[in-house]
């Protein structure tokens, strides 16, 4: 059920006080004119193979991955996450280290456990049927992005990506959506953001881009109050008011002349 986040001019209304909420039509909204993905938890579901990864990494040191120390990681880049994980345990070990055996457990869990998450290729449908150019930017270091879209066939799918090393400053700093709003030659509002953490939350907001949070049970604890609407699954039928569904599923658009490095 979707519910509302921020009453800000331009965004969609959403009344709680009746057992379905609707979307009101709000003149001055734009029209979107491309849509953007986080990746981690978003696209995939590969919040549950971090957890499973970082719950070993943990138990190695006779330590346990806490709600706390998932929340302070949770949608930044890898060294400014274990950097928060350290300073949260004590833990001496170098970031590089924990990075290497970290990277080591998720692709053992991740080979055989990767998915896309509900919602999603319908919605990849709707975003072609409404011939939106659609991109990724995610706090996910380039060959470990790559590496997941291929393996889920989702690469080409996309005009470009943003990762890591393609930014000064990771999420929640504004810098990457900022980035991709000025490669898709839109302005931010016109530009549709999917999210799942309140790292990107706050960072897409930021960047003035309108702002769908779609929290898992790994980041539902979060604070949304900047998202322009709050849903409970990409599968929720208020999509339908943001784009409009197909009559029947396109052939998926291949853009991989344009996926390769951003």
């Amino acid at each position: 059920m979707g519910s509302r986040c921020a009453n800000w001019p331009g965004r969609p209304a959403v009344f709680p006080w009746i057992e379905r909420p609707y979307l009101v039509t709000i003149p001055n909204r734009p029209q979107f004119k491309a849509i953007v993905f986080d990746l981690d938890g978003t696209l995939l579901n590969t919040e549950d193979i971090f957890e499973q990864a970082g719950c070993l990494l943990m138990a190695r040191r006779g330590l346990e991955m806490t709600p706390q120390i998932r929340h302070a990681m949770l949608g930044r880049r890898p060294t400014e996450a274990f950097t928060a994980l350290k300073s949260l345990t004590g833990l001496t070990d170098s970031i590089e280290d924990m990075l290497h055996e970290t990277k080591v457990l998720f692709r053992e869990i991740a080979e055989n456990s990767v998915a896309v998450l509900p919602g999603v290729p319908e919605l990849l449908a709707r975003a072609d049927h409404c011939g939106l150019p659609q991109a990724v930017a995610t706090s996910s270091p380039r060959p470990w992005m790559t590496w997941l879209l291929t393996k889920v066939n989702l690469l080409h799918r996309f005009h470009f990506t943003l990762t890591a090393e393609d930014v000064t400053f990771g999420k929640p700093h504004p810098e990457i959506y900022l980035a991709a709003a000025a490669r898709l030659g839109v302005s931010p509002p016109e530009m549709l953001v999917f999210e799942d953490s309140e790292t990107g939350t706050r960072s897409a907001a930021a960047a003035g881009a309108f702002v769908v949070a779609v929290p898992n049970r790994h980041t539902s604890g979060g604070d949304f109050s900047t998202c322009s609407l709050r849903l409970t699954s990409l599968l929720d039928p208020l999509l339908q008011s943001l784009l409009p569904a197909p009559s029947s599923a396109p052939a998926p658009t291949d853009h991989s002349e344009s996926s390769g490095a951003a």
